[in-house]
């Protein structure tokens, strides 16, 4: 009984860690600026509202990740530009949102290695 326990634990550990650090794959990082003329995607901002503060970002829906479980029926049900703070939150905000119904389509990171890759002229992660 006590192995059963124990393996059943590690299950519920090893699908945390799966949900958390694993990406979701199939989407790719994408330069905002690229995507800000078609009007038929939405940009979903996770990030705390401190965080977007500090860009002055004012053309994206922002809902926090924390608050995307209460908040999630204000997203239009358009395709969805998700950016996020880092790799973990976009993961967990995908998983979300497909949970949901919603099609995110990219994305962006705050510190994407892939946007410092493009002003120096070498191919990123994106496309």
């Amino acid at each position: 009984m006590v192995e059963l326990l124990i393996l059943f634990i590690i299950f519920i550990c090893l699908k945390e860690l799966y949900k958390r650090y694993h990406p979701v794959k199939g989407i790719p990082c994408i330069d905002q600026m690229k995507l800000r003329q078609d009007g038929q995607i939405t940009f979903l901002d996770i990030r705390d509202y401190n965080e977007v503060k500090k860009t002055d970002d004012h053309t994206s829906l922002n809902i926090p990740y924390a608050y995307l479980k209460r908040f999630y029926k204000d997203i239009p049900q358009k395709n969805i530009h998700l950016i996020a703070q880092d790799p973990m939150e976009l993961n967990l905000g995908i998983r979300f949102l497909a949970r949901k119904g919603f099609k995110v389509i990219s994305y962006s990171l705050s510190n994407c290695p892939c946007d410092k890759n493009r002003i120096k002229g070498v191919a990123g992660n994106g496309i």
